[in-house]
């Protein structure tokens, strides 16, 4: 036997000297002696990308990820050459390019503060098993650097000392610290020196971070193919990272109100009868929800687009029925289509040939709920568009309103590695590849053609998908869930910190199973993750049948009382809740911020973990202990009132606060205004014609908005939305607020009810846009309280001497 030692020794390759350079408008070109190209295009002042070739050729450039609508443009750009290096000005970065190695420095503009350096920079690493490169970056790891990101991981919200890896998996009853689990989103955001900056690493391959792990001093990432490709994106704000990097991969659509709502699930409601026993059963405790989900049982052996008719004999009437009674039904659909030759979808799928194949020609058999199973093809175009046209029975004729994809990581029972063979081939629009590079997003492009049927049927309303797996940008599409969690404590706290970093990762449209998807949760877990949940963008209880009922009066008298509360709590913060969602699909504002991401230059936030901003005003911290009467819990910088006994706190400290199985530590922004509804049973249920604002008192000025428009179609995006900005100013004997419109839709509010919380001076005046109004107008129910009319423009509340 011959062995090649020179290959078997072969290791990392590095970029040689830099021997040209050319620039073309945006876009800068680096050649080395060795062949080796750097590609950096200018996308916006503080945005860069960086794409490297090994071969002197780049492939046709193609993402999944990067949206056509992402903000481009920038105000400098200014290139000099140096004797060692090339400089790349902009108005807020400073980018140096080594001549030797095409090693990386980034600095900020304004200070010259070091951000980002490469240590051994590109390298690569011939890959001979499957051909191409193992395309590998790796950068210094600053002292007291820390890192945050990367999806759904289950760990601790700061990444420093950790390695992970992005490779989408289904991943049943995972625990704290399991990867990878069901999302590749390769993006992470860097702190030190008090300013953030994001990578988002652009490769579907198998890919890999370590976060100064392996190397105290290192961070890397590398993929098992295609190309170094990465985005460096400068804040210097953390929130200004994950807005850039979300306008990058797209923003969603405003979702309908409904949507954000209380929803209840479970494998599986059925027959029909068990459906209406469910959802009677939510009308005669007054415990508002607002969708009924259907799991795979409602399908005639499991086949997607069918009905059992001996559990469902009339879907279409049941659908309009649920819906008279304020519910919306919320149907899932896998991706594994039975082989049947009587199965219509089935027949279709063979006739096109729309199924992903083997390389050796047959198409990739798995066994999925149904039993023996091939796949769409979800990367060719004309699959996704024949994927689409098929809701048109269950959204447009039957009135399902809300499609929920499971099992799209793609999910495939009895092999060892749960899903596809490598060698299955996929279009990937019109770029053929191996399920190596389309793994990852495949549950996306099924995410994708579903929104798109649900979209197209759906008009003139909008849609709702939910999808399991996900790639960087999937948020475009859908919602999202975190899996197949189990009841307990610990899973709580994976709860929190999972959708928390997937805010932070541009994907704030996300819940957990509240409750735990296996095993069953006793009645303190339940009511202590239902007070979380209120305050998680999606709001929904799904559990496994083999463990039991799980529904809000599943427990105790006692329990189904605070579950309601918190419920009831969670509808009436509804337009506040709205409006964040407003920001977000406008700004990419996440919902949900980590206390780092809202204040980064308090050390103490940077290794917070269950603390958290709730839109821009709401402080919430979950109680993940059995037994506790309360909990020590960090309060950031500010001054913040106790959400239920109105007590104000001064923050950057950690303090106790008492939190009984029936409360939950949540606190309000001094200065805030918090839009609240009437408690309603579903969205829609009542006609809103008063509005209450939620007046904190501040010393000083805070500004709030509260978004409204029809909470479902599009004419919001035709200017029929009505977007209020209040301006809050308070002194010592007085608190003025100003309010200015935007939009021109006129809902049915017509009156508001100012809830005024911590005034420090007793009231002598009040004058209502120039008009003197009677302190009579005043009334005091635990505070004080004055209802104006909507269309207001100042309000002011005088002490003594008018000051």
């Amino acid at each position: 036997m011959i062995t090649n030692t020179e290959l078997e020794q072969k290791g990392n390759a590095f970029p040689s000297s830099v021997i040209s350079f050319r620039k073309d408008v945006d876009t800068l070109y680096f050649t080395t002696e060795n062949d080796v190209s750097l590609q950096i295009t200018i996308l916006r002042d503080g945005l860069l990308r960086f794409r490297y070739s090994t071969t002197g050729m780049f492939a046709k450039d193609f993402s999944y990820a990067i949206t056509k609508h992402a903000s481009i443009g920038y105000n400098q750009l200014d290139i000099e050459e140096k004797e060692d290096n090339y400089n790349i000005t902009t108005t807020k970065i400073i980018c140096e390019v080594s001549k030797k190695g095409l090693k990386v420095k980034i600095y900020d503009r304004t200070d010259g503060t070091l951000i980002n350096e490469d240590e051994l920079g590109f390298h690569w690493e011939d890959s001979y098993e499957f051909g191409g490169d193992i395309v590998k970056m790796s950068k210094v790891s600053h002292d007291g650097e820390s890192y945050f990101g990367l999806g759904d991981k289950p760990g601790h919200l700061n990444l420093k000392g950790k390695r992970f890896e992005n490779w989408v998996t289904d991943s049943y009853a995972y625990g704290k610290d399991t990867d990878p689990i069901y999302k590749t989103i390769p993006f992470y955001t860097g702190l030190h020196n008090k300013k953030a900056y994001g990578i988002f690493f652009d490769n579907t391959f198998r890919s890999y971070f370590d976060f100064a792990q392996e190397r105290r001093f290192v961070t890397s990432f590398w993929a098992q193919g295609g190309e170094m490709n990465y985005y460096f994106i400068y804040g210097p704000k953390m929130t200004d990272v994950v807005e850039y990097y979300t306008d990058l991969t797209g923003k969603p659509d405003l979702p309908p109100l409904w949507a954000l709502g209380f929803h209840q699930c479970k494998w599986s409601y059925y027959p029909e009868s068990k459906v209406k026993e469910i959802t009677s059963k939510f009308r005669e405790l007054q415990i508002p929800c607002d969708a009924i989900y259907l799991d795979i049982d409602y399908m005639e052996g499991f086949r997607c687009f069918t009905w059992n008719k001996e559990y469902f004999p009339d879907p279409k009437r049941m659908v309009k029925e649920l819906e008279e009674d304020g519910f919306k039904t919320v149907a899932i659909i896998d991706p594994g289509i039975k082989i049947d030759k009587n199965y219509w979808v089935y027949r279709e799928g063979l006739e096109n040939d729309y199924f992903c194949k083997r390389a050796d020609g047959p198409y990739i058999k798995g066994k999925v709920w149904p039993g023996e199973c091939y796949f769409p093809d979800f990367t060719n175009p004309k699959v996704r568009e024949w994927w689409s046209g098929l809701f048109k029975e269950l959204i447009e004729d039957i009135g399902v309103k809300g499609i929920w994809n499971d099992m799209n990581e793609p999910a495939v029972m009895e092999v060892p590695n749960k899903t596809f063979p490598h060698d299955v081939r996929h279009d990937y629009d019109e770029n053929p590849c191996s399920h190596r590079k389309a793994h990852n997003i495949y549950g996306m492009q099924m995410a994708r053609a579903t929104y798109h049927g649900v979209k197209k049927f759906s008009h003139p309303k909008r849609p709702f998908v939910i999808t399991r797996a996900a790639y960087s940008g999937t948020q475009r599409y859908t919602s999202t869930w975190t899996g197949d969690n189990i009841a307990n404590w610990e899973h709580l706290w994976i709860a929190n910190v999972q959708v928390q970093r997937l805010a932070m990762s541009g994907f704030s449209f996300a819940g957990s199973d509240i409750g735990g998807f296996a095993e069953q949760p006793h009645g303190e877990l339940f009511t202590r993750w239902i007070q979380l949940a209120t305050f998680h963008p999606f709001f929904r209880v799904h559990s496994s049948g083999d463990h039991g009922d799980q529904e809000p009066w599943t427990f105790d008298e006692d329990i189904t009382d605070i579950v309601r509360k918190f419920i009831e709590l969670r509808y009436q913060l509804l337009p506040y809740l709205y409006t964040a969602f407003w920001d977000y699909t406008e700004k990419g504002i996440p919902l949900i911020k980590s206390l780092v991401m809202f204040d980064q230059e308090d050390i103490n936030t940077h290794y917070r973990i269950d603390e958290f901003i709730f839109g821009d005003s709401i402080l919430a911290c979950p109680v993940i202990e059995p037994n506790a009467k309360g909990r020590r819990m960090y309060v950031p910088r500010g001054n913040w009132y106790n959400y239920w006994t109105d007590e104000l706190v001064k923050g950057g400290k950690e303090i106790w606060v008492d939190a009984d199985i029936d409360s939950m530590p949540v606190f309000i922004k001094e200065g805030a205004i918090i839009p609240k509804y009437p408690v309603q049973q579903h969205v829609a249920e009542k006609k809103i014609e008063e509005v209450t604002l939620e007046v904190y008192y501040k010393k000083g000025k805070e500004d709030s908005q509260f978004f409204e428009d029809a909470h479902d179609g599009y004419d919001y995006t035709k200017g029929r939305f009505c977007l209020r900005s209040f301006k809050l100013t308070g002194r010592k004997n007085q608190l003025i607020i100003q309010q200015h419109k935007e939009g021109s839709f006129d809902g049915d509010c017509k009156n508001f009810k100012l809830k005024i919380h911590g005034l420090p001076f007793e009231i002598k005046t009040i004058q209502l846009d120039n008009e003197t109004k009677s302190l009579e107008h005043l009334q005091v129910n635990g505070c004080l309280t004055m209802i104006i009319d909507e269309n207001f423009t100042e309000l002011d509340f005088n002490g003594e001497n008018g000051e």
